[in-house]
């Protein structure tokens, strides 16, 4: 009987230092996905300016779309969020000034649009690429995010994991999601 119960202890044991080990490997995971995003969120920053400048050159007179985008990076650039403790009005905040950021960069593009001599450039489509590649890639890091985030909400909820979660105060993630309604849907029209 003493060996029953002993076994019984030891698989307890050895479970719950499985479900420990497994919710830390889905927390470290989730605040490498928002690394990732960070990044490439960083290297978006980095390219308005760059490509601001290029179409400012060509359209003189397009001078509130350059700066629309100028104030949204930097507000975009001013929300942080803290990969070590991340909480769900960072994420709205983050969520927020891109989508912001998003909109008047298709602003920026629309105008781009109009002026032949610029689209041809070749730093333009240079940046116009980079541009589009780092978007494709913020992207791919956010649903990677999200994916994490999803599998360690699983964890948290199922049972019996959810006890051991519970126990040693793991708690959920946000999901990086853009606002919906924050980014204009309307056909930017460019007229001179």
């Amino acid at each position: 009987m003493e060996w029953i119960l002993l076994g019984i202890l030891a698989v307890l044991v050895i479970y719950v230092i499985y479900a420990y080990n497994h919710f830390v490997t889905l927390v470290q995971r989730t605040k490498e996905a928002w690394a990732d995003i960070d990044v490439q969120l960083k290297r978006r920053y980095d390219l308005i300016p760059n490509l601001v400048e290029t179409v400012k050159g060509y359209a003189t007179h397009e001078r509130g779309v350059m700066e629309e985008v100028t104030a949204a990076r930097a507000k975009a650039t001013q929300v942080h969020v803290d990969p070590t403790n991340i909480t769900a009005e960072q994420i709205t905040a983050m969520a927020g000034a891109e989508s912001a950021l998003t909109a008047s960069l298709g602003k920026l593009l629309a105008v781009a649009e109009a002026y032949p001599d610029l689209k041809a450039n070749q730093n333009f489509a240079q940046l116009q690429t980079e541009l589009t590649d780092t978007e494709n890639k913020i992207q791919a890091a956010r649903r990677f995010y999200n994916g994490n985030v999803r599998d360690l909400k699983i964890a948290l909820q199922q049972f019996p994991s959810n006890i051991i979660g519970n126990m040693f105060n793991f708690k959920e993630e946000p999901y990086f999601e853009l606002e919906e309604n924050s980014v204009e849907k309307e056909v930017v029209k460019v007229s001179f």
